[in-house]
Parts: structure tokens; C-alpha cells; sequence
């Protein structure tokens, strides 16, 4: 964390633009005296803390002395020695936990949105494996259509053949039916005509054999 800290203060110094007048800091070494002059006889106009920002009006002959403006407006003389032209650390560093505050902040916004998306894949993958199952069932279910698809189609085919095969048969059943009525109505016209012949042939018999045979003669009672 202090290295983040430096980098940032180092970064946030490039960043800085230049002032329109000499801004100058008090070093966060030691407290430093405002005098009303150049040079530490003159009575103190106040005490400036380590990181106080000045605004430099001119410096004294010997550049060891400086006339300056606080922030809230007090004009006085500071040794030189003192500033420094770059803001020192107690300036830097609210800004710098600042902002790290906010860095932190922000992680731990990312660092529930990175959960949440890490959860949102394991969702993901759970559902993508559940929805490969069904496809897998699917595509078994479609091949055992398929097979029987397959099948009934034979089936019909067969189906087709065997409806094809009883007309035939039927067909040629009415022919037999109607062949065997004919030959029934001849039988019957044959045993009709062997039964008027048997008739006829028993009378012809009955009538002309008698005549046939001889008759015997009477025997004469005067013999």
C-alpha cells in the first residue's frame, strides 16, 4: 500500500499544472515562523504548519528570505530554506487515502461483480451440461424414431403385398366358388338324367322282358 501511495503521489506531481504565480510549500519537516520581516529580528506574524501552501511575492537580496501569502490571506517573511517548490506529503497524502479509498471501494465493487459473473458461469456451465443431456436424449430418441420410421415403412411395404395377395386370393376363391357351383349343377343334371335312365331302363325291363319269355303250355286233360 505505501508503494501505491508513492507511485500515486509521484503521478499526481507530474499531473499537477503549473501556477500561474511561485507557489511554494512549507517542508513537512518543521513548524516555521511568519515573520513581519526579512529576518528572524522582526516580531512573528504567526506559525505556519509542515505542508502550508504559500503564494511567494519576491525574495530578499541575500535569496534567503521570502515574502509570502497563506491561504487565508496573512503576509509575512519565511527563510527559503524551508520551501519547497513540490507539495511534501502531508499535502499529497488526504488526497492519496483518498483516493485509495476509493480504489479500495471500487475493488470491492469488482470484486462482487467478478462473484457474481463467477457465479453466473457456474450457472451457465450447469445448464449448458444439463442441456447437453437433453440434446444427447434427443438425438437418441430421434435415431429410435428413425429405426422406427424405418420399420413402419416396411411394414407398410408389407402390408401393401399382403393386401395385393388376399385380393388375388379372393379372386381366384370366387373363381373356385363359382367352378365348383358349376360342377355342382352338372353332378346334379348327371345323377338326374342316371336316375330318369334307371327309371326308364326299370319299366323297358318290367314291359318287354315278359314278353320275351316263353310261355309255358297248358297241359291237356285228354292227353
Amino acid at each position: 500500500m505505501l508503494r501505491f501511495i508513492k507511485i500515486f503521489l509521484f503521478s499526481l506531481c507530474v499531473a499537477l499544472p503549473a501556477a500561474a504565480q511561485d507557489v511554494r510549500y512549507i517542508s513537512d519537516e518543521v513548524f516555521v515562523v511568519l515573520h513581519t520581516g526579512p529576518g528572524k529580528e522582526y516580531r512573528w506574524a504567526g506559525k505556519l504548519k509542515p505542508g502550508a501552501r504559500l503564494d511567494v511575492a519576491r525574495t530578499s537580496g541575500d535569496g534567503k528570505w521570502a515574502e509570502v501569502t497563506t491561504s487565508r490571506g496573512t503576509t509575512g517573511w519565511v527563510t527559503t530554506e524551508f520551501l519547497t517548490a513540490t507539495a511534501p506529503a502531508q499535502v499529497k497524502l488526504p488526497a492519496a487515502e483518498a483516493r485509495a479509498e476509493q480504489l479500495s471501494t471500487k475493488n470491492k465493487q469488482l470484486s462482487a461483480q467478478l462473484s457474481a459473473l463467477q457465479t453466473e458461469k457456474s450457472q451457465l456451465a450447469s445448464k449448458a451440461n444439463t442441456t447437453g443431456s437433453e440434446l444427447d436424449s434427443v438425438s437418441r430418441e430421434l435415431a429410435d424414431l428413425k429405426k422406427i420410421s424405418g420399420k413402419a415403412v416396411k411394414l407398410d411395404t408389407d402390408n401393401r403385398r399382403l393386401v395385393q395377395e388376399t385380393e388375388h386370393l379372393r379372386s381366384e376363391v370366387d373363381m373356385l366358388e363359382a367352378e365348383n357351383a358349376r360342377l355342382g349343377d352338372k353332378l346334379e343334371s348327371e345323377d338326374f338324367l342316371n336316375g330318369a335312365l334307371a327309371v326308364l331302363l326299370g319299366v323297358i325291363i318290367t314291359l318287354v322282358v315278359p314278353r320275351l319269355w316263353p310261355k309255358r303250355r297248358k297241359s291237356s286233360s285228354w292227353a
